[in-house]
């Protein structure tokens, strides 16, 4: 391994730390190195709620010895005034001799015009290095920048004979607490979890992340609900002021129903319907994407995940098999006809393949970013 990619490798994973704590930005990793001894002189990673950035970050941890230095980032430094000033202005007033730089941000604002300023100001730029791996770790600003709306990451549990429930009212226990452990990691890693009414009713979920030393990061909780029927005595409506909750809802629904919701904390959105009465999909995260959210985690179960498929909005998607099988009678089948076909197309490949505990997850995704 090169010098070069064992410092990238460490800002990525700088990165992917801070995924679902800094929309509406992208979470950078950012390495400032010694290139005469190998040292490592700072690291940063975008700050919680987007700002500061991670490049300042490491220089500022670096301060006077950056002059001279590489600097590994995961994303092209920013060119244009926000909050903040241009991460480019810091890169120069540092005296960073050479930047490493993994992706270009498709970000009209910055474009290339981040390499190319400090290419004029005489830093060295290479990009490109493990630009496979920085595309799938920003592949929520990406969707969001040039799609407007969040990337989405589609969570299906299904037996060995390929259900999702049983047949009667009984609640099936699928998967195991290293699987649940792995889920949980997957919502701390999320701007947001989705899930529609159906499941909200029939299971009362938190949707909270339960991990030692993480419940702090449970995301933003969206219920897909036309009519507005999530119960005030639900989980989710009674923790609304613990844990931010928002329902997407269209003009059908009741304005008691919302006035009953929005009173114990639950913020409400009305979003377009489609032509069978139910919530426009793609309007709905058209939504999300300008309320500043990057990353969507579906956990509604398979009618939505359906839904999602027919609509062309689903850019990853983990299947998660447990070992025991339903059996004779069958149940409720955990993937639908269209979404199966999606999966088993060429616009999706197959990304990973962990054994978690006595559960298989195989997660497969959008070709391109």
């Amino acid at each position: 391994m090169s010098d070069d990619t064992h410092f990238m490798r460490l800002a990525l994973a700088l990165g992917r730390r801070g995924l679902g704590t800094t929309w509406p930005n992208p979470s950078v990793g950012a390495v400032v190195v010694d290139p005469g001894t190998g040292r490592i002189l700072g690291t940063g990673a975008t700050a919680p709620a987007g700002r500061p950035h991670g490049e300042p970050l490491a220089l500022a941890a670096a301060g006077e010895a950056a002059r001279g230095a590489t600097l590994y980032v995961t994303l092209e430094p920013c060119s244009h005034h926000g909050r903040t000033p241009p991460c480019t202005d810091a890169i120069l007033a540092a005296g960073i001799a050479r930047v490493v730089s993994a992706l270009e941000d498709p970000d009209p604002r910055v474009a290339g015009r981040g390499h190319d300023l400090l290419r004029q100001g005489g830093v060295a730029v290479e990009t490109g290095l493990m630009r496979d791996e920085a595309a799938r770790d920003h592949r929520g600003h990406v969707t969001r920048v040039t799609r407007g709306r969040p990337a989405l990451h589609l969570k299906l549990a299904r037996t060995r004979d390929g259900f999702c429930a049983a047949a009667g009212p009984e609640r099936l226990r699928i998967t195991g607490p290293v699987a649940d452990g792995a889920v949980h990691l997957w919502r701390a890693h999320a701007d947001a979890i989705l899930v529609g009414i159906g499941t909200a009713r029939a299971d009362d979920p938190s949707l909270t992340v339960r991990l030692p030393g993480l419940s702090g990061r449970s995301p933003l909780r969206i219920v897909l609900d036309t009519h507005l029927r999530l119960s005030p005595a639900s989980v989710l409506a009674r923790t609304a002021r613990d844990t931010p909750t928002l329902v997407l809802t269209t003009r059908s629904a009741p304005a008691h129903a919302r006035r009953a919701l929005e009173a114990l904390g639950v913020a409400v959105a009305t979003v377009p319907g489609d032509a069978a009465g139910g919530i426009d999909l793609p309007a709905a995260l058209a939504h999300l994407g300008e309320r500043g959210l990057t990353r969507l985690c579906s956990e509604g179960g398979p009618r939505l995940a359906e839904a999602l498929a027919r609509a062309d909005l689903i850019d990853t998607c983990t299947l998660v098999t447990g070992p025991v099988e339903l059996g004779p009678g069958g149940g409720l089948p955990a993937l639908g006809p269209t979404l199966a076909e999606t999966l088993a197309g060429a616009r999706f490949r197959e990304a990973e393949r962990l054994q978690l505990g006595s559960d298989t997850a195989v997660t497969y995704e959008r070709n391109g970013i």
